[in-house]
């Protein structure tokens, strides 16, 4: 019999002993190691789609704010308004057309290291 594994007859059945330690310690650390990638990488990801989504609706009350001063609803200048509806928006207007009564705007918004634009047009009904 052996004296390390009582009641085994033959060492051939016994189980080797492995100098394992602290293996799964390492294991433990890659699975947390890839968990904080991944969340880092999704947090950088939605807070772009987060930005992207701002500059868009930036870039619709925009041009909605501008077309209402070249139809005729308010009084001013319709890239003035544009810029200050912009700005209020968090935006900055980065360019601004005015052809007739249809304007079209794009706007960008910061976002971490880099910008994210959007476009717009807006005007009266059936104008193209």
């Amino acid at each position: 019999m052996d004296q390390r594994f009582p009641g085994v007859a033959c060492d051939a059945f016994a189980l080797p002993r492995r100098r394992e330690r602290g293996a799964g310690t390492v294991l433990a650390l890659a699975v947390v190691a890839v968990t904080v990638a991944l969340t880092t990488a999704a947090i950088g990801v939605t807070g772009a789609w987060g930005a992207r989504q701002k500059a868009a609706v930036a870039a619709d009350a925009t041009a909605l704010a501008a077309a209402d001063v070249a139809v005729g609803r308010t009084s001013g200048e319709p890239c003035a308004r544009a810029d200050v509806v912009a700005r209020g928006n968090g935006a900055s207007m980065t360019g601004c057309v005015v052809e007739a009564v249809v304007v079209s705007v794009e706007v960008s918004v910061p976002y971490l290291a880099w910008e994210t634009s959007a476009a717009a047009r807006a005007g009266p009904p059936g104008s193209r």
